[in-house]
């Protein structure tokens, strides 16, 4: 065992008297994460009324197709009865007759309020297998009194 013994006129190395910054810095960085986890809980939504809903009429032009669903489920295309099949032709030969005339045509479906979803989904399907990239729906402005 070899120990090392100065006397006191010699000046051996000097001590090292800066500060470690590296546990300041992991701790840090710890209150830091901890600060991004809990700032998104401790925030809350600003509760906003929002304004009521209005219809905006819609203009319908030549090239538009209007499309009724009845609350039985049947499928009427300006007033014409039609089948889910006669329904997918209809609606390409108008797609087709649209580009030619280079005006890409709208589907506006009026759907009975009593009617089920899926019969409207079927028609919406329909629009999206042709390939009409416009879907609205007609619907009664909203009676504010009620």
């Amino acid at each position: 065992m070899a120990m090392n013994v100065q006397s006191g006129e010699e000046e051996g190395p000097e001590l090292n008297t800066t500060i470690n910054t590296t546990p300041l810095v992991d701790v840090m960085l710890v209150l830091l994460i901890i600060f991004l986890v809990t700032i998104p809980v401790i925030v809350k939504v600003v509760p906003v009324n929002l304004p009521n809903a209005r219809n905006i009429p819609t203009q319908t032009k030549p090239e538009n197709i209007v499309i009724a669903v009845t609350h039985d489920e049947n499928v009427y295309i300006n007033n014409q009865l039609v089948d889910q099949a006669t329904l997918k032709e209809d609606l390409r030969d108008a797609l087709v007759r649209g580009i030619a005339h280079h005006m890409i045509p709208e589907v506006h479906i009026r759907g009975d309020k009593d009617v089920r979803f899926e019969a409207i989904g079927r028609v919406v399907l329909a629009c999206q297998q042709v390939g009409i990239p416009k879907v609205g729906f007609l619907t009664e402005p909203r009676n504010e009194a009620s």
